[in-house]
């Protein structure tokens, strides 16, 4: 399966925050210890009015010290009429600098119930901090 992300950073429509992080630093993407939280919409498409699949909830906490990978824990909530109210839960280290990132697929409910796999992420589209559409390939084993 092929989906589309869409990060966005600023303005009202935001749907990537940071809302937490180390006293007296910068919360940024590359700073140890900033958490950021994430309603992002997914798409069929990378056009942003391409038809719509999923909700990707979650948050990504900056967990390397160096500020190159973040734990992501993640859930693709499922709301086109196909997949309607299943879900793929996504956990795993994502290495930032990398124009490839792999993370786990631990679980799935409803049509993917005892999903396991992987999912691969790499930027589409990228104008930092604003928008950001990020290709989603996502290999699934589960019972039906």
């Amino acid at each position: 399966m092929t989906f589309y992300l869409h990060d966005v950073s600023e303005g009202q429509n935001a749907t990537f925050f940071p809302v937490a992080g180390i006293p007296g630093k910068l919360w940024s993407s590359t700073q140890f210890g900033t958490v950021y939280v994430h309603d992002d919409p997914i798409t069929e498409g990378p056009d942003p009015n391409s038809a719509p699949v999923a909700r990707a909830q979650g948050m990504h906490v900056i967990a390397s010290s160096d500020g190159t990978s973040s734990l992501v824990m993640m859930s693709f909530v499922f709301t086109n009429e196909a997949y309607s109210g299943s879900t793929l839960q996504i956990y795993g280290t994502n290495r930032q600098n990398e124009a490839v990132r792999e993370v786990a697929v631990i679980a799935g409910t409803g049509k993917f119930r005892s999903a396991s796999g992987y999912a691969m992420f790499q930027k589409y589209i990228d104008f930092p901090d604003a928008y950001s559409v990020i290709q989603c390939y996502i290999s699934i084993h589960y019972n039906i």
